[in-house]
Order: C-alpha cells, then sequence, then structure tokens
C-alpha cells in the first residue's frame, strides 16, 4: 500500500483512535448490570454461613469476578468499544459474566466447573479473538499473546481446582490462579522469547479509565443500598428496625462521601498529570478491589445487623461489621497516596479506632456495634472537611 494510503476501515486495528472522544458507551454501561447481581449474591454468600471459611470463598469469588470486570475494562480503554468485533467481545464476556454470576452460591460446592470454567473460557476466549483480529500489527499481536499465555497457565489451578478438588484443596488450587493472574498483570506478562508487554503499550486514558472505576465503585454502593432496602426485618420494634436502617443508609453515605472527597473528583486530572500514567494502571485494579471489598463486606454486615440487631455480637460478625470499613479505608488510603503521593492520618486513624471498638463490641448488639463502625466512617468524614475547609482547592500530586 502506497505511503500515505489510508489503511481501509476493515484492515485497521481495532485500537482507539487518540484523537477520538474517550467516554463511556452505553454498552459498557449495559455491561455492568452483571456485576450488580454479581457483588449482591458475594454479599449473601458471606453472611449464609458466617465463618472464616465462607469468608475465604467469597474474597475468592470477588477477586474472580473483579478481574473478568477490570480486564474487560482495559480492553474496552485499549481498543475501540464502537467497532463491531469488541462489541461482540464485551458482549460475549456479559454473557459469559452472568453464567460465572448464576454459579457464585455454589462455586465451592456442585458448581464449581462452571465456575472456573466459564472464568477461564473468558480470559482465553478473548485471546483467541483478539489475536486473530490484530494479526496483520506484530506489537498488538504480540501484547495479546503475552497476556493469552498468563491466562493459559492459570487455567491449570482453575480447572484442577473445579474438578478434582474440593472444600480447603479447592480454595487452595484457586487462591494460586488468581495470584498468577494478578501477578501476571503486574509483572506486565512477561513471557520468554516476548519479554514484557513494553510500557508505550500500556498507556491509560484518563477520562476513560478513572470513569469506569468511579461507574464501579457507585455499582458496589448499589449492593449496600439494595440490603438496606431489602433486609427490613419486622421481628423487632419499629425504633430498632429504623434505627439499623438509618445505620445502614448512613454508613452507605459515608462511605460515598469518602470515596468521593477530593481523590475520587480528581481522579482523571490525576492519571492525566502523571509522568507515568501506566503507573495507575499497575495500581488501581488493587486499591478498588480493597474498596470494593470493604463496601461488599459492609453490605454483608447490613444484611446481618438488619435481620437480628439485638442480643450479643458474636465475634464472626463483628469481623464483618467492622471489617468492612476497615477494608474500604485501607484501599482508600492506597487511593489517596495515587493521587496525592500523601496518606490522611484520618486514614491509619480510622482503622485504629475500630480496632479499639472491637472489644467492648463483644458485649453489645449487633446493632451498637454497627453505630460504632458508623461514627468511626463519620469521624473520618469530619476530618476530610476540616482539612479541606478555606482553603484554595488542591491540585493532585501523583507519585513520580
Amino acid at each position: 500500500m502506497p505511503t500515505g494510503t489510508p489503511e481501509p476501515a476493515g484492515r485497521r486495528p481495532p485500537v482507539r483512535d487518540p484523537e477520538a472522544p474517550r467516554r463511556v458507551t452505553l454498552l459498557e454501561l449495559f455491561f455492568d448490570l452483571v456485576y450488580v447481581v454479581a457483588l449482591a449474591l458475594i454479599s449473601r454468600n458471606l453472611v449464609g454461613e458466617v465463618s472464616w471459611e465462607r469468608a475465604a470463598h467469597s474474597l475468592v469469588i470477588l477477586m474472580a469476578i473483579w478481574w473478568t470486570w477490570a480486564i474487560t475494562t482495559l480492553v474496552t480503554d485499549l481498543y475501540d468499544p464502537q467497532r463491531g468485533e469488541i462489541k461482540l467481545l464485551i458482549v460475549a464476556v456479559m454473557f459469559g459474566a452472568l453464567l460465572m454470576t448464576t454459579a457464585i452460591p455454589e462455586a465451592f460446592g456442585a458448581r464449581g466447573l462452571v465456575f472456573a470454567g466459564t472464568y477461564v473460557a473468558i480470559h482465553l476466549g478473548r485471546g483467541l479473538f483478539l489475536m486473530p483480529t490484530v494479526r496483520r500489527h506484530p506489537q498488538t499481536r504480540r501484547r495479546a499473546t503475552r497476556i493469552f499465555i498468563w491466562f493459559a497457565v492459570s487455567a491449570v489451578p482453575w480447572l484442577i481446582g473445579a474438578v478434582a478438588a474440593h472444600g480447603a484443596a479447592r480454595l487452595w488450587f484457586w487462591a494460586l490462579a488468581l495470584a498468577i493472574d494478578y501477578l501476571g498483570f503486574r509483572l506486565a506478562y512477561p513471557v520468554p522469547g516476548l519479554g514484557s508487554v513494553p510500557d508505550a503499550q500500556r498507556n491509560v486514558t484518563a477520562e476513560h479509565l478513572s470513569e469506569r472505576y468511579q461507574q464501579f465503585f457507585i455499582i458496589a454502593l448499589g449492593d449496600a443500598v439494595l440490603v438496606s432496602g431489602t433486609v427490613f426485618s419486622l421481628h423487632h420494634s419499629e425504633v430498632e428496625n429504623l434505627l439499623a436502617f438509618s445505620t445502614a443508609f448512613a454508613t452507605t453515605l459515608l462511605l460515598w462521601r469518602i470515596y468521593v472527597h477530593k481523590a475520587g473528583e480528581l481522579l482523571p486530572k490525576a492519571i492525566a498529570r502523571s509522568s507515568q500514567p501506566n503507573r495507575f494502571l499497575n495500581t488501581a485494579p488493587y486499591t478498588h478491589l480493597l474498596m470494593v471489598a470493604g463496601v461488599v463486606t459492609s453490605a454483608a454486615g447490613f444484611d446481618l445487623v438488619l435481620l437480628e440487631p439485638t442480643g450479643h455480637t458474636p465475634p464472626a460478625w463483628l469481623a464483618i461489621i467492622l471489617g468492612g470499613p476497615a477494608l474500604f479505608l485501607t484501599g482508600r488510603a492506597a487511593f489517596e497516596y495515587e493521587v496525592f503521593s500523601r496518606v490522611s492520618l484520618s486514614r491509619p486513624g480510622g482503622v485504629l479506632a475500630l480496632l479499639c471498638i472491637a472489644p467492648p463490641a463483644l458485649f453489645l448488639a449487633p446493632l451498637y456495634a454497627s453505630v460504632g463502625a458508623m461514627l468511626v466512617l463519620a469521624g473520618v468524614a469530619v476530618a476530610d472537611h476540616r482539612r479541606s475547609r478555606g482553603r484554595p482547592p488542591e491540585e493532585p500530586a501523583p507519585p513520580h
């Protein structure tokens, strides 16, 4: 083809045009609907039989569900979601994620193969779809090949765990598979003979990627709202019912407020100003996973308190009621560092306060433990407000 002649549309790789708008498409928002159901089932699974083993199961399920979303979001940041082939890919992943979601209640039981097999099919299928699609473009093809190889390696423990292992053995096999998937991403998918994905091919789009992470966090908060609105006990006094409901709503509002205050609002600008925008790509999936895990665990705590606000609080219940906000604040501290290169004292201070109220909360009703967690979050929100009140708007200063 002569130099300067435009490449036919059908032969152009379906990558993003650097000059095109980067707003989130309606198909991406439609894709997110699956995860509303998935997060709701994970929080219900956590309280179905409150135990440390069930907590570990829920964490593995959440990490797997989250990774299907995070990698698909990266695909829509690198490739043009307006192209027909990428639309088809998003719809296929949506179908697979929904099938995984149906298996969540029995993922560590009879439907383990459905859960793990679909997870493997999503990631390997994406590679098998993209590699021939970009075959005429060596750099893009090599990137897709590296990613495919890593997911092919992790497929082995995923499938062994689903077919040949049960209980704790399945948990360990799947934890190993997730470790491979998460580590491969962090290391830029190194493969002998191909090397790692070059930094030039890992650039992110501030407007699109930040908006997608913000949207998923709102989806997680939607799970908390769903619990508050549907799990409303009628077996206790109206005062107890209303106090439990009000506490759940206030806690959800505080989680939103703490997330968006400064760091959440300035995320797009922070990515755009970073000297290495792909640094955000290296950390955002993990920091947002922590915050989402905190919200999902908090929603499970709402479920417990709304159904049984009175009596003594079992240790496992207390771990959920206080552990959710603690996980969120831990992730929020890392998120703040991504945007401002610092961590406010209110974040670790909030975690410390939650640890301090844990021993006396064992002798109180679940409702009062929930109120204690809400007051700690309120203290963090007030500290945020006092720090920024009367000062000029703070500019992001991401790590160099």
